[in-house]
């Protein structure tokens, strides 16, 4: 009797590695520009948070791309959302170029990178599912706290990008900008035009379920799983604290971006060692304990003054490491064929990178720095909830 073969999808996995090195540096690259742009366009806190909104606002329409993704599949999605971001950056060089000096220049930044964030969220669509089924699902957190260490090596780099490539040891201008987004955008569309000619595996996690014996009955709809509306509000509760950190260091220490690569470091480490150590620990376990971690450190830099209350603050960027895949995964779990529209509904969560960051920005305004990072602590909060509890209603199985 002869036994089907185990498909092999190491290509296919880095095809997946390298578009979440590309979500990595653009994601990281636009949040490290705030710094940057509220001494150029002389902003006040809650204008530099503008950033965040334009860019993560564009995961509100996780959901649509979602079902697009249903109907047109994960290489299609993969490849338009390449071409968006390419275009994003290409709008970005001839806008600015053809706006600075005039009042317009910062709207004409803003609305270029909200085309830019509209095809990393499609490309975020396919990454978090596609490392999801490419193997045996009990391996699915190892190999998305992978790639997520691999997405961590080019949220490192981005802020040193921004460093030597646009603010150069100078004053910032705008002027800086249009030559190395140009750039970006040129390598994108290359990198879309020889995905457009590679052959990636149709997959169907469905027909994967069957093989593997699982039997399970899933319910018709996946607005019927509380768990991933849990997990989505996990993901928008995350992102107030991986995007809180370094959003207020600007208002905590001078240059503040020639530090950002040390908080993303952290992660990438935390994210290697996570790979590493999910073989030998349960994934709620070591979720727990980065949230404890987590915690300290920013209950740390309350205590401590001037950098070393900064570098507490950094140092959390290693808890931070791996909430993102864990938290990601617990709401995935069990969900065979809905998976493809519950990535979208989570996904949706990332708008909490623009709308918690805004607040945070807002309460420095009227009070002080300290008063927002005290937001920390609710988000942390909701994360040992959902950990313990939120992720385990509406599954059939136990966490």
């Amino acid at each position: 009797m002869n036994q089907k073969q185990t498909p092999n999808y190491t290509f296919a996995l880095t095809v997946v590695i390298i578009v979440c090195f590309l979500i990595g540096f653009v994601t990281t690259m636009n949040n490290s520009m705030i710094e940057f742009c509220t001494k150029a366009f002389d902003l006040n806190a809650r204008q530099g948070q503008y950033v965040n909104v334009a860019f993560y606002g564009a995961y509100a329409l996780s959901i649509p791309f979602a079902l697009m993704m249903s109907k047109i599949g994960y290489k299609s999605t993969l490849i338009l959302g390449l071409f968006v971001v390419a275009m994003g950056f290409v709008a970005n060089y001839l806008g600015i170029s053809a706006t600075i000096g005039s009042n317009s220049v910062y709207l004409v930044f803003l609305c270029s990178m909200c085309i830019v964030a509209l095809g990393i969220v499609m490309l975020q669509l396919v990454a978090n599912p596609y490392v999801m089924v490419l193997g045996a699902p009990e391996t699915g957190a190892f190999r998305m706290t992978l790639s997520q260490a691999l997405n961590s090596v080019a949220t490192t780099l981005a802020p040193m990008f921004i460093s030597f490539a646009i603010i150069k040891g100078q004053t910032p201008t705008p002027d800086a900008v249009p030559g190395p987004f140009l750039g970006l955008g040129l390598f994108t569309l290359l990198l879309c035009v020889i995905l457009f000619f590679l052959k990636l595996p149709n997959i169907n996690e469905e027909e994967q379920a069957a093989e593997a014996g699982h039997n399970t009955q899933y319910k018709d709809s996946v607005f019927k799983y509380p768990h991933v509306y849990f997990g989505a509000l996990g993901i928008f509760m995350y992102m107030g604290l991986e995007i809180g950190i370094p959003s207020m260091l600007p208002y905590k220490i001078d240059n503040a971006t020639e530090y950002l690569p040390l908080y993303w470091g952290g992660m990438m480490v935390g994210r290697f060692a996570g790979a590493a150590i999910l073989n030998k620990f349960k994934p709620r376990a070591i979720l727990m304990a980065c949230l404890l971690g987590g915690l300290v450190c920013v209950g740390i830099s309350f205590v401590l003054s001037g950098m070393a209350s900064a570098y507490a603050l950094l140092a959390a960027g290693l808890f931070h490491s791996v909430m993102w895949p864990l938290i990601f995964n617990l709401g995935l779990q069990e969900l065979g064929p809905h998976t493809k529209a519950a990535s979208g509904i989570i996904n949706m969560g990332v708008i909490g990178a623009a709308t918690l960051p805004l607040l945070m920005g807002w309460v420095v305004d009227i009070s002080s720095v300290g008063t927002a990072l005290c937001l920390m602590f609710v988000y942390y909060a909701y994360e040992i909830w959902f950990c313990n509890w939120g992720s385990k209603i509406g599954i059939s199985g136990k966490g």
